[in-house]
């Protein structure tokens, strides 16, 4: 089923309805919602360790991550219980759509690649050299590695180039499933939106920074003002994949703000869990 999609331009405060309505989707189903989170990083952890295609084939599957949340939010909002099937729903509609869903996932994997051997060549290896020390908790070996003015390039190259190429994909995947669009016509569908509706999204970026922030902050915080100090990497964790539940939760509403029938103040209040 195609729906006919009409590209809107939304208020800037928005931005904060969209975090608003995550929260609330989440709370309708959040054991549903953080377990589909849960066991997608663990499966992409498991295909990570596959030798030679397992980088290529995680970074395929992130457009997907995306879209199966979409499904899942949309079930939640008809008061079912979304399964791991949302992940999997979008490849058994027709063969063109699944071609395109697949394309976008091969150009999504290999965008990064690029990006990252752009950035290594920039930064002659610094970032790697970086990681590798964080890994290894070499700490005058990281001082070493930020005292090198080739790694500031490089981090800044990555973070750019990686937050440009979310502007194409970040409707895209549901363009393809929900209005049949090919590959190339929802990258430029996509991107057309956000730049219509960048106030928006900047806002829902700076909140959702904010939000990632304190994520990470405040229960280190808390647990260490009342001792339990051994409790902060667990509750750092937890409060980590609820803010990041909460985040692709909320992605639904960004895709029906700007190309369906908007999010309405009331979208979820008018409907009893």
């Amino acid at each position: 089923m195609t729906m006919q999609l009409h590209l809107q331009q939304v208020p800037a405060g928005n931005g904060r309805l969209w975090i608003r309505h995550g929260f609330k989707v989440f709370r309708r189903a959040p054991l549903a919602l953080a377990c589909l989170f849960g066991l997608f990083m663990f499966v992409a952890c498991a295909v990570l360790l596959v030798p030679g295609v397992g980088v290529m084939l995680f970074l395929a599957s992130l457009p997907l991550l995306s879209l199966g949340f979409m499904l899942a939010t949309h079930l939640v909002l008809q008061k079912k219980t979304p399964t791991v099937s949302v992940f999997i729903a979008p490849l058994k509609l027709t063969a063109e759509r699944r071609r395109s869903q697949l394309l976008l996932c091969g150009g999504y994997a290999t965008a990064v690649l690029l990006i990252g051997l752009l950035a290594e060549w920039v930064d002659g290896g610094a970032g790697r050299e970086f990681m590798t020390r964080w890994m290894a908790g070499d700490a005058n070996g990281m001082a070493d590695s930020f005292a090198d003015p080739h790694l500031a390039w490089g981090m800044s190259l990555r973070f750019g180039l990686a937050m440009l190429l979310t502007v194409p994909y970040w409707h895209a995947p549901a363009l393809v499933h929900w209005g049949g669009q090919g590959a190339a016509q929802a990258l430029f569908s996509s991107a057309l939106a956000l730049w219509r509706n960048r106030a928006a999204f900047v806002l829902n970026g700076l909140l959702w920074g904010l939000i990632m922030l304190a994520a990470g902050i405040l229960p280190a915080l808390l647990l260490g003002a009342l001792g339990l100090t051994l409790l902060i990497p667990v509750v750092g964790m937890l409060a980590s994949i609820v803010a990041s539940t909460v985040f692709y939760a909320s992605l639904y509403f960004t895709f029906v703000d700007c190309f369906m029938f908007g999010a309405p103040q009331n979208l979820l209040d008018d409907q009893q869990a």
